[in-house]
């Protein structure tokens, strides 16, 4: 090719527009801390919205959380609107409700695995809560602690398995592992003696963030 004419396809090339590459969909299936109940500003100080501020400008941001949801009614309600939206990345924390519903652990393990299954037939990088230690809770506090206690690593260890069975995409975000000593040393728990508050939902979210950051999750 004449060198004029290279030069002129060169140039021709640098002018041409390349495609902008599409900004990441987050998505967050939950129940009532992915709404928020316990923050001064639920839709702003959420956990999800949170992690949502944290990842690059322009990231799409659906949060399907409703309040007492469980593992089997986010099936039905929070599923569909997820997998349609086409995510690149999921969170899901639900296990309380599914707790103080009496839900079997086993059952409640084949139902977080549909959940999954369901999941992984998007694109998705999937990121899975376990319970915190509830027994520092004060709505908990009539509850024998040994028996709390039993019931959290129960349900830790099917979070745990069913996480792992999926390992290839689906991580386990550890809400567990000192939490007491949060619960204890910090106020992160709202006047409704349940629900995180702003700090809790902050401490929260940056498990979730700190997850992210280890499997290369672009973030701000």
């Amino acid at each position: 090719m004449p060198r004029i004419g290279l030069v002129a396809l060169l140039v021709a090339l640098s002018c041409t527009a390349l495609p902008a590459a599409r900004p990441l969909r987050y998505v967050a299936i939950g129940a009532s801390d992915a709404v928020g109940v316990g923050a001064s500003e639920p839709a702003a100080k959420s956990w999800p919205a949170l992690v949502a501020a944290a990842m690059p400008a322009g990231t799409v941001y659906m949060n399907l959380g409703v309040s007492g949801s469980t593992v089997a009614e986010a099936i039905g309600e929070q599923l569909p609107q997820a997998a349609a939206a086409d995510p690149d990345i999921v969170t899901v924390w639900l296990a309380f409700n599914d707790l103080s519903h009496a839900t079997p652990p086993a059952t409640y393990r084949a139902d977080l695995g549909r959940l999954l299954d369901r999941l992984l037939q998007t694109k998705a990088r999937i990121f899975v809560g376990n319970l915190p230690d509830l027994r520092g809770v004060p709505a908990t506090s009539g509850i024998v602690s040994a028996l709390l206690a039993a019931a959290v690593d129960a349900y830790n260890m099917q979070i745990a398995a069913a996480v792992q069975e999926r390992a290839s995409r689906v991580v386990l975000v550890d809400l567990f592992t000192g939490s007491a000593d949060v619960i204890a040393r910090e106020l992160v728990v709202s006047a409704d003696g349940l629900h995180p508050n702003d700090l809790g939902y902050q401490r929260i979210s940056q498990r979730f963030i700190e997850a992210f950051r280890r499997e290369g999750i672009p973030l701000r």
